[in-house]
């Protein structure tokens, strides 16, 4: 929803006003008075904005595709030949040391089905920020198979990872996130205002507003391609917008602040020691919901274990019994902290419940349920995972390259519009005329003052909306002022 139509607006005749055509009588309603105001907001907004939504919407694109590009480019370190039996997670884990010597395991993460790898983690000294060395490991052979650079906790390999980069900031680093939040921050406005304007306009029947009308041609012909595919993309498109603010720079910062005023800040597990040294005797061991009695210091063969590591491989019996199954990452214990074991299994219905275990004996110390996230923390993650692309698998995936897709058909035809519109006589490009200036002039006041405080407060909860708005309206009455000058002097 790029670029709507400037001046035709209900005429369903398709042909472009008169210059002299004496001036409309005032409006009788208050969408007759915004109707100008949108109108100008979306043609603007679209034309010069359009490039960046394009920029977006392609590398999404190719962001969606590269889940199953990863399957097929890391095959080999991604996949194992099944065997009879799994090798201990801890002989995996030398196997990654013995290999890596350099590197710290911080991390592992479990096959999720047979035939898959065992991925782990590892810190170097040369490791760039949030991104880790990631080793895979033959679970039934403890064979290391390869290793690969993985990028946050969605685990993204290196093509993934540089598409990522290239969607969030354009290879820039953080003084590119200004380009992608300034995307987004303008997506809903424009998708919005385009709703308004196409199923405000006159039609036969409402099967019209999603079915391109039929014999059209021109300008026309693209306008009701350009209306009835926005009518089906424009939700997809504003949640996408919507997701997409919940990690930018500026705006992100006000979503996490009202989040946390609202007591909706996303929970963690905690995996503090306690302040006696750690070995699960004091205050405080053993809880967690009624799993003090998974001591695995006193199972069979483990006397004497307390005050040291009962080892990984019992830590994810202890997580097993706390009822973690699918797959599931473990964070390893550092300083002062014990292991955090947690579901990673994004397919709908999620599961994302993590637990923390003592390294002393093997107790449950925290438990999290993702039932007990707050709502809006909830509603947070799973939008962000859809936005990702993981939320649902495939289709999920698909979807996404579908709504890109759509984006960048809307785009090219709002610019199809404008070139069709543009004055041939002068040979010369231009944005076409658009609606006069002053358009808020025919809002009533009683809507003018609440449409002024609601700019205001979207402007400073999206700093870059509200900014390239302003540089917009600023330069907008510029050049006002100049054609007046112009028209006075003349």
């Amino acid at each position: 929803m790029a670029i709507e139509d400037p001046v035709q607006g209900n005429d369903t005749s398709g042909r472009t006003p008169d210059a002299t055509t004496a001036p409309s009588p005032a409006p009788t309603s208050l969408w007759s008075a915004l109707r100008p105001l949108v109108l100008r907001l979306h043609f603007y907004a679209g034309l010069l904005l359009a490039p960046l939504l394009l920029v977006a919407a392609a590398s999404g694109f190719l962001y969606s595709l590269s889940y199953q590009a990863e399957k097929v480019l890391y095959r080999h370190e991604l996949r194992a030949p099944v065997g009879d039996r799994t090798v201990p997670l801890s002989a995996q884990l030398d196997a990654a040391r013995t290999a890596h010597p350099e590197g710290t395991v911080t991390s592992v993460r479990l096959p999720s089905e047979e035939g898959a790898t065992t991925r782990v983690l590892m810190s170097t000294p040369d490791s760039e920020e949030f991104k880790s060395l990631a080793v895979f490991v033959d679970p039934y052979t403890a064979e290391v198979r390869g290793e690969l650079t993985s990028y946050g906790s969605s685990g993204a390999l290196p093509v993934r990872t540089w598409l990522s980069e290239v969607h969030r900031h354009l290879q820039l680093g953080e003084p590119g996130r200004i380009y992608s939040e300034l995307a987004a921050s303008w997506l809903w406005v424009v998708a919005l205002g385009g709703l308004l304007l196409w199923t405000a306009r006159k039609r036969a029947s409402k099967r019209a507003l999603v079915v391109p009308e039929r014999g059209a041609t021109g300008r026309r012909r693209t306008l009701s391609l350009h209306g009835s595919l926005g009518m089906v993309a424009v939700t997809g498109l504003v949640l996408l917008s919507a997701t997409g603010l919940t990690w930018s720079t500026y705006a992100g910062e006000n979503i996490t602040a009202i989040k946390d005023q609202l007591g909706s800040a996303t929970p963690a597990v905690s995996a503090a020691l306690d302040s006696d040294g750690g070995d699960g005797t004091g205050a405080g061991a053993g809880k967690g919901g009624g799993h003090e009695g998974h001591d695995m210091a006193d199972m069979p063969g483990m006397e004497g274990m307390k005050g040291t590591d009962v080892g990984v491989d019992l830590a994810v019996v202890a997580a097993r019994q706390a009822g973690l199954d699918g797959p599931i990452a473990v964070t390893l214990p550092t300083e002062g902290s014990g292991y955090v074991v947690a579901q990673i299994d994004n397919q709908f219905p999620v599961r994302l419940d993590s637990v923390s275990v003592n390294p002393a004996n093997g107790v449950i110390m925290d438990e999290l349920r993702f039932a007990e996230y707050p709502l809006l923390a909830q509603l947070t993650r799973l939008g962000i995972d859809a936005h990702m692309g993981v939320l649902f698998g495939l289709a999920n995936q698909l979807l996404l390259a579908a709504l890109a897709l759509a984006l960048i058909v809307l785009i090219v035809l709002g610019y199809r519009m404008w070139w069709l519109r543009r004055p041939t006589k002068e040979r010369r490009l231009s944005a076409g005329r658009a609606m006069p200036r002053g358009a808020w002039r025919k809002v009533p006041p009683r809507w003018l003052v609440p449409l002024g405080v609601a700019t205001v407060l979207i402007g400073w909860f999206l700093p870059l909306l509200g900014i390239s708005l302003l540089v917009f309206l600023l330069l907008d009455g510029a050049l006002g002022l100049r054609a007046r000058a112009r028209a006075a002097r003349t």
